[in-house]
Formats: C-alpha cells, structure tokens, sequence
C-alpha cells in the first residue's frame, strides 16, 4: 500500500486513475483503493453506500438541544475497515478517509458547478446504516428526534459561514460540503497532499459565501514542500501554481495571483505570446489588417488526460479530427460534431465574421519564437494549458483600460480556447467569458445572452461525463448555477429588463437585489415587506413549503435559519429603514454574537455619511477585524480617521487600502496625504494655512487632499506652497513621492493627483517628474480655462526656470549627471544632473513649446520663457518672449499694442501706474537685448511705437507726475 500510495495520491488529484497502480484482491487491504478508484471514476453513490462508509457516518438521532450542537457531534467520522479498525493499516485508514471525503466534496461540485444532477442525497448516506432514521427522514416532521433533508441542510449552511459571512442557503446537498470539510481536518500523517485538498475544500467554501474571508491557514507556506515530492510533475505542478493563484484571486491579490499564473505556464511549459497577423473581421472587408492573436505551444502531452476511463481523446476533438472550412460568407464551419462540450452560439451577424479570418500564415513578428505557428490552424492545446490562460484574464477590469487587459487584449486568449474544446468545463469558461466580453458590443449582445443562458441550461444535462466536467474544475473560477443565473438577471436588468431580472432574483431568493428591483420599480415598500416577512418567519425562503403541503413552518424556520444570514436581513431592513437603520443594524450586530461584518460595516458607513466620525472609527474597527479583505471599509475608516486627525491610523488604512488593491488611485493619493500630514502639530499647521490664504489663492495640496469616492468623502483645497512647510521629515515627503507616483499609474487622468504629485516632487528634488507633472496639469486643465495662469502653478514653473537658468549656460562648464544631449553644445561623456541645468533644460524647453505657449497667455509664464532664451542667449527669442508677456499685461491690455480697445485704464490711477512700470520695463529689454540680435534689429523704433502708442491710449492720465516720466522715455 505506502509504495503505491504517492500514485494514488496523484490519480485523486488529477481525476484520472493510473494503471500502473494495482488493485488487490484481498478486500481487507484493498478497501481503500477500490474506494479511491470509484472515486475517481465518478461513481460516488458506489462509495457513498459502500460497507466502508456505513462504518464511518454512524447519525444518531436528533437531541432537544440539536440546535446548540454542531454536525460532528452527531457523526462518527472514524474509518471502520476491517483492517482499521484492528489497528493493522493506518495508510489504508486515512487513504479511505480521503477517498471519502473527495467524494463529498465532489459530489457537492457536481450538484452545484458542473452537473449532472446528483442521484444521492446527504440524508441517504447518513442514514444508510439505520433503516429506522432513513424511514423517518422521508417524513415532514419537525420533531427534534428526527433528521430531515432541511434540518441537515440548514445545520450545514449554518456552520459553512465565516468570518461573518453567510454561506448561500439555497446551495444543493450543502451537507456534503460540511463532511468533506470534516474528514478532511481530521489528522493524516501519511497523505502528503491533504493541504491540497483543504485548500480546494477552502476555495469551494469561498465561493458560496457573500463576500471572500481570510483563509484560517497560510496555504502558500503549506504547499510549498509539495513542489518536490507529489507535485513534482509538470502538470501536477502547473496545477498547484493554477489552484494558489486563484486563492489569491479571490482575496484579490491580483498581482500575486498573477506571478502564479505565470508559474504554473513555466511549469507545464506553454509558451504563448500575444502578437500580430494579418487577417479580416468583417465580411465585406476588402484591405487587410493586423489583428490581435494569441499563438500557444503545449509542451505537455496533447493526448493525456482525456476521454473516459483513460481513453484518449475519445470523444473529443482534435486538430485531425476536427478540421474546418469556411462557408460562401467566410463562416468558420466544424465538420465533426462535437456532442461532449456545451453548445457554442452562431453570431448570425451580418457584418461581423464568426471569427478572425487571417490571410497570412506567420505572425507580424519574425524573430518570435513561436513565428513557426501557422495563425488559422494553431495545433490543440492541453486542457491544463487552456485553464492557464483562462486564468491570465481572470485580472481583467473591462470598465478601464489600465487594469490589466482590455476586452481586445483578453479575446484572443478565449479564442485560443475555444478553438479547441477539450473539455467541458474548460469550453464552459470559455464560452462564459466571451459571453461577458460581448455584453457591451450591440453587434454580439444578443449572442452574449443565449450563450449564458444556453450555458445555465446544460448544466444539469448528461451530455458528458461528471468525471470529465470535474477532471479540471479546480484549476479555473467556474461559477456556480446560481452565480451565472445571477449574471444573467444582471444583463436583463443592464437593458432595462427588469421584471424578468426580478423573477430570477425571486427564484434564487437574493433579496438584496430583489430589492433594487422593487427599487428601479418605484415600489420600495413591497422590499421592506419582503425583508419582514422574512425575518418574523411569514415567508419561507425555500420550495419546501410547497413541495410539503404545509401551510407555516415558521417555527421550524427562525429555528434553522442561520444566524449569518439572519443578520444580513437585519441589515437589509437597515439599509431599507433609514430612520431606523443604528436600531437594525444594532439588531443584526446582536443576532450575529458580534461576527456580522455587514453590520458593522453598514453602521459605519451610516454615521460617516453623517459626520459622526468617532463613532464610524468604532464601528469599521471591528468590521475590519472580522474581514480585513474589504477595499471599501479600510478606505472609509482612513477618511474618517482624516476627519478627527489620527493621522497615523489614517495612514494604516489607506496602506492596507493599497495592500489589497495596487490599482487603488484614491487611496495611493490618500496615503501620500497621511505621510505629509504625520510629523507636525496640526494646530501649527492650520494657523500656516490662514495665513497662506490671505496671501495667495488656494489650490489643492497632497498635505489635505482627500479624493472624492462616490461623493462621500470630498477632497479640501490648500495653497500649493503648504508643501513648503519644514516640520515634515524628509522621508516622509519621500515616501509620499512613492506612493503618488504608485498612484498615478491607475489614476492617469487624475489632474488633481498630478499636481499633488508636482508639488511633492518639487520638496524632494525630483524637479524632471515635477516638469512632467506640470505639463500633465496644463493638458488636462488648459483646454477648460483659457484664462491661462490659473491651472499652472507659476511658482513652480518659475523655480524649474531657476534650476536651468543657475547653471553654466554652456555645459562643458558643468559636471553633474548624465548627458542625454539636451544641452546646447553638450558635449560627449559630459555627466549631467536631470534635476538642474542641462540635464533638466530639454524638459522645460518641451514644456513651454509643446505644452505652456500653444495653451495660455500669461504674462508670468511669457517672461519665464524669457528667461530660458536668455541663458541660452538666444536673443531674438527673448526679445519676442517679453513683448508677448507686455501684450498679455496691463499695459498691454489697456494700451498696448494688442489692447482691447477700451480707450484706457477705466480711471484707475493705480493700474495705470502699473502699466508705467511695465513699459518702462520692456522699453529695458529692448535697450539691453536689442544690440545683441544682429541684422538690423531696430529695437530702437520698437521701443518707441511702444511707448508712443501708451501715451496715446492713456491721455487721460497727463495730470500724473509718472507722466513726465514717460515723455523722458520717449525723447531718450
């Protein structure tokens, strides 16, 4: 037995048994094995009424206290073979107990995931060796002594909730869920991969309850060694980088999620690359075009791993046996029917082709390394591959271009698939996402829909083999029955479908969404009485009312029901019954014995709304403690922490926020707020901001900008000098530039974070990203406000101005940094620094003459300008950079040149000395430039159109002793 065990082992994990291991004759030592095969092939019923089983699910009746007392109590889990149970084999002991409990874990996937429908039920087996119970069971009593199909199913649900959240309650068979959950915890000491199991067990478990939970166990560290010894094959190893990745996944690790997708590619050997080829989309196109396509090579074994019992490939297709040919309309057409895999929806468009047709037999890239691939007739991939790159969409967020792959990047890694179905539920999570992929295009949304639903109508169908639909069902995200029926209700209620989404919803029993039915129905009422209804036990949330003939069981209901779930009604009602919603949410707290992270949750968020921020830190302390998995609760808690200035549990939060969700752009911002917010007395800080307020005009600074997230939480405005302030440390202002710029890559059209991001990298010295930033800004704001100086901080542009300008103006008389050629007379080897002279002057140049001048007219930015020409004594530039900014003041927009006809200053003597100074002032210019352009330059006539052509405009003011001033400016 322990030599053959490692094989058997590997056979239960890949759902496929190996002839190499040996049945026994001898019943006494081939229990187990006969139990592992049988449970490979399927045939759980076989093992759930075997002699082996009876032994070990010995129920006892129903105590008056079964409601206090867990499911084990009521089990004996200890395997009673007869080699067992004299002690003479513990690897047979706890090889059948694995047997079993992959049994009822599977069985519970078959009733739930992949169909066909089960024919056995939890209750059978539990009460298989005492025909009495099995007698009673088919009864409809309630009374305590007797188990029945709905007390068990409850029991089960009840105890699968954690972390404070419910498990699904119309879940089918939940109780087989429960007893794999607790064969499996039982000690082995001879199965190395028994945490593999319960981290599928776990990865089930997460998926029918409403919201993910930690894991209780670091799966990560505990299946490590198994990459040595059971997982050391390629497709077995591939498996368990597949099934760690998407853990992760659901605890929305996406980054490390995907370093595990890509592990487990390098496992097997896939290669794969995203190129280009030329090829048609459409039927009446006549030029073709480079279109995206996946080319993919296994290294594995096409072959392995298929058909049934071992066969391979029987029943499915492959690149000889499924060859295609295009119809009249350049339809892609299979000529063998491939009857084992769902059935995938015609387009019918009349524009649209069925699928890319590509002309050209090579990819665009030559030097690829898979440029041998012919992109029309790729050979099939191993179905462990095709999960793999189903996996690598999982990260996908259609809604925005920068997480991850867009919808076009993420189609030809389902087409990849779908061009070779090789397995059922493989070919079901391809036709799933590409049906969520065109749910947005109007040309396939009709197909998106019949394809969902044919998916959710041949699930409980026999049109292949249940041992072939779970071979590969660990290794990829497939929703459950109710998940997609779920989905499908969401894209009738997307059109506008609301009573067909509402009928769904009413099936499943969501109430929640049943709700916003009601809602988009203008009928909230008939919401808060459905939720009430539910919690006083008048309506039951089942068909067993119905199917039982009795007219109330609400006793037998508020008994079973489990507190979880309960306490998410309370909620429900919450969020229902504002005027009542502390009372609810207080209640579902109550019910739940203080484990309802929805209460908490709800409650906190009702107080921020209402700006009682002490007591929403109270109330999303404990939600996070109870699930610490929840973007939107660390964030809300940072804000309110921001309100009441406990910086350093804001900052905590915020970078929990970006622990979870690398892409979270509000609370990257956030976060740089907390690092300039700690260090300092805020008191100090806001008598800083008075007085910078009456000085010059707010504008926003990362040091109190708060992001608006959905209109709770609204972002304060503070002079950009505020960066200034020199009580922040250094490293904070330096871990704030991080965090910005970690930020900015997921919020790129944020000009708000950018201009944060400028000011901090101004006080670090980044002043290269700080020109960047600024030019961000101008883009981004210019085009709105044709004023001009008002979206560009012009201190900011005048000190980038002073960090060119204060070095050498030829370089060879510098020695700082990296040359890059930007210099004027930069010469070879010359090292420059990218934050000063030189090394910074073609970034200021680019911003000016691709970003500033093209945009706004602003005297500042015009003189700043100057200043740049000047240093590299480029005087006619110069010249003409001042008289713009003189056309853009008040002389000149009073009596200049390019004046705007008002005749003069409107009476004011004040601006019209202003003016003075101004004229006074270009007049300079042209006396000190003027010489040094060369050719002629009559700067001298220049100077005197310009103050002649004031005079004229500003008569009105002749009685002013500045007057006589500029009568000696024009004789001179």
């Amino acid at each position: 037995m322990e030599q053959h065990l490692e094989l058997i082992e590997k056979a239960l994990l890949r759902g496929q048994w190996d002839t190499q291991i040996p049945e026994s004759s001898h019943s006494s030592s081939g229990a187990a094995v006969t139990l592992s095969k049988m449970t490979v092939e399927g045939r759980f019923r076989d093992v759930l009424v075997s002699d082996t089983v009876r032994g070990v699910f010995q129920f006892q009746p129903l105590s008056d206290d079964y409601l206090d007392r867990p499911l084990q109590d009521y089990i004996d889990l200890s395997v009673t073979s007869s080699t067992a149970a004299a002690g003479k084999d513990q690897v047979e002991e706890e090889l059948a107990r694995l047997a079993i409990a992959v049994t009822c874990l599977h069985a519970f996937v078959q009733a739930n995931w992949t169909g066909p429908e089960l024919d056995i039920h939890p209750l059978e087996v539990l009460t298989a060796g005492n025909p009495d119970d099995a007698s009673r069971s088919s009864s409809s009593s309630s009374s305590p002594s007797a188990w029945t199909e709905d007390i068990l199913s409850s029991k089960a649900i009840s105890e699968l909730a954690y972390g404070g959240e419910p498990a699904y309650h119309l879940a089918k068979a939940p109780a087989f869920l429960r007893l794999a959950q607790l064969l499996m915890n039982l000690p082995y000491q001879h199965i190395a991969s028994i945490h593999w199991w319960r981290l599928r067990v776990e990865l089930v478990r997460q998926q029918i309850l409403d919201e993910a939970v930690s894991v209780p166990e670091d799966y990560h560290a505990l299946l490590s060694p198994l990459t040595a010894s059971v997982a050391r094959e390629p497709d077995l190893a591939g498996r368990l980088y597949l099934e760690l990745g998407l853990l992760d996944h659901l605890l929305a690790r996406d980054k490390s999620a995907a370093e595990y997708f890509v592990k487990a590619a390098r496992s097997t050997g896939l290669e794969y690359e995203l190129t280009g080829a030329l090829g048609k989309r459409t039927k009446f196109q006549v030029t073709e075009l480079s279109q995206l396509v996946l080319l993919a090579e296994s290294r594995l074994d096409a072959s392995s791993g298929e058909g049934e019992g071992g066969e391979a490939l029987a029943t499915s297709p492959t690149l000889s046996s499924e060859r295609e040919h295009e119809n009249e309309n350049g339809q892609s057409e299979r000529t063998k029917n491939t009857t084992n895999v769902p059935e995938t929806m015609a387009l019918n468009d009349d524009t649209l082709l069925e699928q890319t047709q590509f002309t050209s037999s090579h990819p665009a890239g030559p030097n690829s390394r898979l440029s041998h691939i012919d992109p029309s007739a790729q050979p099939p991939l191993h179905p462990l591959d095709q999960c793999i790159l189903l996996s690598l969409c999982l990260n996908v967020r259609n809604t925005s271009p920068s997480h991850g792959l867009t919808a076009e990047q993420m189609s030809p890694y389902v087409a990849r698939v779908i061009a070779h179905p090789r397995n059922w539920s493989v070919h079901t999570m391809a036709l799933l996402l590409r049906s969520r992929l065109e749910s947005t295009r109007t040309r396939t949304v009709e197909r998106s829909a019949l394809q969902l639903q044919a998916l959710i109508d041949q699930m409980p169908t026999s049109d292949s083999a249940a041992p072939e639909r779970l071979r590969y069902f660990h290794e990829f995200p497939l929703p459950s029955r109710w998940e997609m029926e779920k989905e499908l209700a969401g894209r009738y209620l997307s059109i506008g479908v609301v009573k067909s989404a509402l009928e769904i919803y009413e099936r499943l029993e969501m109430w929640e969404e049943v709700v916003r039915c009601y809602g988009a129905l203008e009928r909230p009422d008939k919401g808060i009485a459905i939720v009430r209804d539910l919690l006083e036990g008048r309506k039951h949330e089942a068909d067993a009312v119905i199917s039982q003939g009795k007219a109330s069981t609400s006793l037998s209901i508020r008994k079973t029901r489990d507190t979880a779930r309960e306490a998410k009604l309370w909620c429900l009602l919450g969020d229902l019954d504002a005027p009542n919603a502390v009372a609810h949410y207080s209640r579902a707290w109550a019910v739940s014995g203080g484990t309802s992270g929805r209460a908490m949750r709800s409650l906190g968020g009702y107080h921020f709304a209402r700006a009682d921020f002490r007591a929403a830190i109270t109330s999303l302390r404990r939600a996070v403690r109870i699930n610490p998995l929840l973007t939107r609760s660390w964030f809300i808690l940072g804000c309110a922490c921001m309100r009441v200035e406990e910086w350093e549990e804001a900052k905590e939060a915020f970078a929990r926020c970006v622990a979870i969700d690398e892409e979270d752009g509000e609370s990257w911002n956030n976060l740089a707020s907390m690092y300039l917010r700690i260090g300092y007395d805020p008191r100090k800080q806001r008598k800083r901001e008075v007085d910078e307020e009456e000085e010059e005009e707010a504008t926003a600074s990362p040091s109190t900008q708060t992001t608006n997230n959905n209109d709770e939480v609204e972002g304060s405005q503070q002079p950009a000098a505020s960066s200034q302030t020199p009580a922040i440390p250094f490293e904070n202002k330096l871990l704030a530039f991080r965090a910005l710029k970690q930020g900015l890559r997921c919020s790129y059209e944020n000009w708000r974070m950018w201009y944060n991001y400028m000011v901090v990298a101004m006080d670090v010295g980044e002043l290269q990203e700080a020109c960047r930033a600024l030019g961000r800004v101008v883009e981004q704001t210019g085009d709105r406000d044709r004023a001009g100086a008002q979206v560009v901080d012009e201190d900011v542009l005048d000190r980038l101005v002073d960090a060119v300008t204060r070095a050498p103006a030829k370089a060879d008389d510098t020695s700082a940094g990296v040359d890059d050629g930007a210099g004027a007379g930069a010469g070879v080897g010359v090292v420059q620094n990218p934050n000063e002279g030189h090394g910074l002057y073609k970034n200021v140049l680019n911003l000016f003459e691709r970003t500033l001048l093209p945009r706004l007219s602003s005297p500042r930015i015009f003189r700043a300008y100057a200043r740049l020409m000047s240093w590299q004594s480029r005087w006619e530039e110069t010249i003409k950079a001042y008289l713009d900014a003189y056309r853009c003041s008040v002389a000149g927009a009073g009596g200049g040149t390019m004046g705007n006809g008002s005749g003069g200053m409107d009476g004011d003597a004040e601006k019209w000395r202003e003016a003075v100074v101004e004229v006074e002032e270009v007049v300079d210019v042209l006396r000190n430039f003027g010489p040094r352009v060369g050719g002629g330059y009559k700067w001298k006539l220049q100077a005197r159109s310009i103050v002649r052509t004031f005079m004229g405009r500003t008569r009105e003011f002749e009685d002013e002793p500045e007057w006589e001033r500029l009568k000696e400016l024009l004789d001179d």
